[in-house]
C-alpha cells in the first residue's frame, strides 16, 4: 500500500500530466474537485483501494482540513496493518479485534505486528491515551461510513452501557495546565531564548538562533494567549507592520489558522509590539537581504503580492500564473509561507517571523528552538540560584496557560474590589454578565465552551499551600510532624520496651 495526498501545486510544477496541458488539467480539476491534502491510498499496481479512497474523498468534500485528513489517513492505515497481520480486513474485523487493536496502541508491552511500514512512513505502536482518543474518533467515523454504504451490516463500534464507545479512551481527560511565575518567565525568555546569563548580563559565548526573534515570539505568545499555530503564522499586514509602520497596539483577526478555524479577534498590547522592534530592525532585515537569491529562484512557486488593501486585510497578486485575491484571515498556513511582497527593490517575505532562507519557520523549527533554550536553561541553572524548572521542558502552550491564569486572577480581583467599593452583596445581573472574569477569559482564549475555561479555576491557588496552612498549628504543637502523627495513629511509635 502507498499513501499519497492531493497536491495541486505539484501538478502545476510538473507542467503536463498524462498528456494533458495545464488548461485541460485545470478544467479537469473544476469538474472533479479534490481538496488539497485529500488522502489517496493505492495498491501495488497504483490502483485506488476502495472503499477507503472514497471515504477519504468524502472527508475532503466535507471540508475537513488537511491536517485532520492526514491524521485520519495514518490512523486507518495503522489499523489496516494490524488487521492484515491477523488475516483480517475492515469488513471481517469484530469488536474484539478492535479492542485488541486499542490494547496494542495504548500499551507499551504489547507485541507489534510483523508488518512495520506503509508507504514511506513507519507505522508505530504505542501512543499516549490522549492521542488514542483522536485516533479512535477516526476509526469510529470510518465504520459509520462503511455501515452507511453497506460494506458492514453493523458497526463493531458499540456502546458498552456507560454512554461511551467501546474504543474510547478510558483515562481521564483532565486538562494539563502549567503556568509560569514572573521569574520563571523572565528566565525562559531572556536566558533560554535571549542569550543572557541568569543575572541579566551578556553572555559572550552565546552564538545565534535569532535571539531577538525568539524573545519577541515568547512575548507575543504570553501577552495575547495565542496558540503556536496562531502567532507563528502571522503576516506583517495583520499587525500593521508594512512600509516601516508599527502601531503601538493592534488587533489580529484569526480564522483559518485558529483552532477549529473558529474566528476571533486578538488584542496585541504595547509591550508585545515594542519587543518586536529589535527583531524587526536588527535581525529581520539581515535575513531578508541574505534570502533574495533563494527567493528569486523560487519566484514561480511563490504568491507574489503587489497590492495590499483594506488596511492589510486583503492581498492581491499572482499565484501559479493567475491573478488572485485573498482575505488574509482566510489564508492557510502553507499559503502564508509562500507570501512575498514585490517592493521594487526586492522580495519582502510577508511572514512576521522568518528563518534563514526567508521562509516562515515550521512548527518543528520552533520546537528545535525551544529545546535549545531548555538545554541552555538547565546548563546555566546547574549550581546557581535560578528559578525552579519543571521536570519536563516548557512548552509554548504554557505561555497561553500563564496568560489565562494571570488575566483570570486580575479580573477576579477587580470584580471583587468593585463589589466591595459599592458595598453590594453581589453585582447586578447585567454587570455580572458583562464583567464575569470567566466569560472574558473564554472570549480572549477563543474557547467554544465555558467549561473549558472553568478548568483554570482550580489552578488559581495552590491547594497544597492551604493544606500546609490548615495543619501548621497541629504539627507545630509538640514538634509533631506528619510522620509522627501517622506513627501514633498506627501505633508504630518506638517504645523503650521495643528497644530492648
Amino acid at each position: 500500500m502507498q499513501l499519497f495526498f492531493a497536491d495541486y501545486r505539484a501538478v502545476w510544477r510538473a507542467g503536463e500530466v498524462a498528456g494533458l496541458g495545464q488548461e485541460e488539467t485545470a478544467k479537469l480539476f473544476e469538474l472533479h474537485p479534490l481538496p488539497p491534502g485529500t488522502p489517496i491510498l493505492l495498491d501495488a499496481q497504483m490502483r485506488p483501494i476502495e472503499p477507503l479512497t472514497s471515504w477519504f474523498r468524502s472527508l475532503g468534500l466535507d471540508a475537513r482540513d488537511a491536517d485532520t485528513m492526514i491524521a485520519y489517513a495514518y490512523a486507518v492505515l495503522r489499523l489496516l496493518v494490524f488487521l492484515a497481520a491477523r488475516g483480517l480486513d475492515l469488513a471481517s474485523a469484530t469488536e474484539t479485534d478492535l479492542r485488541q487493536y486499542r490494547l496494542w496502541r495504548t500499551r507499551q508491552d504489547t507485541p507489534a505486528p510483523r508488518v512495520e511500514t506503509a508507504g514511506n512512513r513507519k507505522v508505530s505502536a504505542a501512543v499516549q491515551k490522549t492521542t488514542w482518543g483522536k485516533e479512535s474518533a477516526a476509526i469510529g467515523q470510518l465504520y459509520a461510513y462503511l455501515k452507511r454504504i453497506k460494506v458492514v451490516p453493523e458497526s463493531p463500534w458499540r456502546s458498552d452501557g456507560d454512554s461511551r464507545t467501546s474504543l474510547a479512551n478510558r483515562g481521564s481527560r483532565d486538562m494539563r495546565v502549567r503556568h509560569m511565575e514572573i521569574d520563571q518567565y523572565i528566565y525562559f525568555r531572556d536566558v533560554g531564548f535571549g542569550g543572557l546569563v541568569p543575572d541579566g548580563g551578556i553572555d559572550p559565548s552565546f552564538h545565534g538562533w535569532l535571539p531577538h526573534r525568539n524573545r519577541a515570539a515568547c512575548e507575543l505568545a504570553l501577552l495575547t494567549g495565542m496558540r503556536i499555530q496562531e502567532w507563528s503564522t502571522l503576516l506583517l499586514p495583520e499587525l500593521g507592520l508594512l512600509d516601516g509602520q508599527r502601531p503601538s497596539t493592534t488587533y489580529a483577526d484569526l480564522s483559518v489558522c485558529a483552532k477549529g478555524k473558529y474566528p476571533r479577534s486578538v488584542y496585541v498590547p504595547m509591550d508585545a509590539m515594542e519587543l518586536l522592534d529589535p527583531y524587526l530592525m536588527l535581525e529581520r532585515p539581515q535575513i531578508v537581504a541574505a534570502a533574495q537569491r533563494s527567493l528569486r529562484q523560487q519566484y514561480r512557486d511563490l504568491f507574489v503580492v503587489d497590492r495590499v488593501e483594506a488596511d492589510g486585510a486583503r492581498l492581491r497578486g499572482v499565484f501559479e500564473g493567475q491573478r488572485v485575491t485573498w482575505e488574509v484571515k482566510m489564508m492557510e498556513p502553507e499559503l502564508r509561507r509562500l507570501c512575498v511582497w514585490e517592493t521594487g527593490d526586492g522580495l519582502e517575505p510577508l511572514a512576521l517571523f522568518l528563518r534563514r532562507g526567508g521562509r516562515m519557520p515550521t512548527f518543528s523549527g520552533w520546537d528545535r528552538a525551544r529545546w535549545r533554550a531548555w538545554d541552555r536553561m538547565k546548563e546555566l541553572g546547574a549550581g546557581q540560584p535560578t528559578p525552579m524548572l519543571p521536570r519536563q521542558c516548557w512548552l509554548y502552550h504554557d505561555l497561553r496557560h500563564t496568560f489565562a491564569l494571570r488575566l483570570l486572577i486580575f479580573l477576579t480581583r477587580e470584580a471583587v474590589g468593585d463589589a466591595v467599593k459599592q458595598e453590594l452583596p453581589m453585582s447586578t445581573l447585567l454587570e455580572h454578565m458583562v464583567g464575569n472574569p470567566l466569560l472574558v477569559v473564554q472570549h480572549r482564549l477563543g474557547h467554544q465552551q465555558p467549561s473549558t475555561t472553568y478548568k483554570y479555576v482550580r489552578f488559581l491557588k495552590d491547594p497544597m499551600q492551604e493544606v500546609d496552612e490548615a495543619f501548621r498549628e497541629w504539627t507545630a504543637a509538640g514538634g509533631a510532624s506528619y510522620v509522627t502523627i501517622a506513627q501514633r495513629l498506627m501505633n508504630l511509635e518506638v517504645t523503650d520496651a521495643s528497644q530492648g
